[in-house]
C-alpha cells in the first residue's frame, strides 16, 4: 500500500487564516509590489555580498522587505519591492556597492550588496503561476536523483526551497521539513545543468 505524498502549498492559497500563519513562515510565494517614488534613505554599510561580477549569477535577498531602485544608489526612486526574506534573484550587473538584480517576475532594479546573500535558493515552477488558477500545477519532491524514486511530497509552483546542492540535472532541496530531489528545471534560482556542492 502506498501513502499519499503531502501537498505543500503557498500560504496565500490557504483559506483558513490559522493555518496560513502556521505553514507561511515555510513555504511562499513571490512577494513583487510595484511602488510609488521613495525619498533616499541611509545604506547600510556592511558589504556581505562582494567581488567582481564576471558572469550573472543568483543569489537571495536577506530582508523582508527590499527595495529595487531605478539607479544604483539611494538617490534613485524606489520601482519594485520585494516582500520575502530569501527570494531569489538573478545579479546581472555590479556598480561600487550596488547589484542590478532581475527575479522571477523579470521586475529588474539596483539594490545595495548588503541586502544580498549567497545562500542560494529557488522558486518551483513560478512561470505556471497564474492569477484566478483553480488548480496550481504542482513538481515532485523525490527521495532520490531519479524520476522513479520514491515521491516524498508535492510541492506547488511558486513555493520557496533552499538549494542544498545540484548535480546531473537534479537538486536536493529543503521545503519546510521536508528534504529530497527535485529536477534542477522546474526551479528558477539555477542555472540549466548548473553544479552547486
Amino acid at each position: 500500500m502506498t501513502m499519499a505524498s503531502p501537498f505543500l502549498r503557498h500560504p496565500w492559497r490557504l483559506a483558513n487564516p490559522m493555518v496560513r500563519c502556521a505553514i507561511g513562515a515555510l513555504l511562499a510565494a513571490v512577494g513583487v509590489s510595484h511602488v510609488q517614488a521613495q525619498g533616499a534613505g541611509d545604506v547600510p554599510a556592511s558589504l556581505a555580498y562582494g567581488g567582481n561580477l564576471k558572469q550573472r549569477t543568483y543569489a537571495s535577498v536577506k530582508a523582508d522587505s527590499v527595495s529595487l531602485r531605478q539607479g544604483p544608489g539611494p538617490e534613485h526612486p524606489t520601482a519594485w519591492l520585494l516582500q520575502r526574506l530569501g527570494l531569489p534573484v538573478e545579479v546581472l550587473e555590479e556598480q561600487g556597492a550596488w547589484r542590478k538584480v532581475r527575479d522571477a517576475n523579470n521586475a529588474t532594479g539596483w539594490v545595495h550588496m548588503s541586502l544580498l546573500s549567497r545562500r542560494r535558493t529557488a522558486l518551483i515552477l513560478p512561470w505556471e503561476v497564474k492569477d484566478g488558477q483553480a488548480q496550481i500545477p504542482s513538481a515532485t519532491l523525490r527521495e532520490d536523483d531519479r524520476e522513479n524514486a520514491r515521491p516524498i511530497a508535492q510541492v506547488e509552483a511558486g513555493v520557496l526551497a533552499n538549494i542544498l546542492g545540484c548535480e546531473g540535472g537534479w537538486c536536493r532541496v529543503a521545503v519546510g521539513n521536508f528534504r529530497g530531489y527535485i529536477e534542477q528545471a522546474k526551479l528558477w534560482g539555477t542555472y540549466p545543468n548548473e553544479e552547486i556542492k
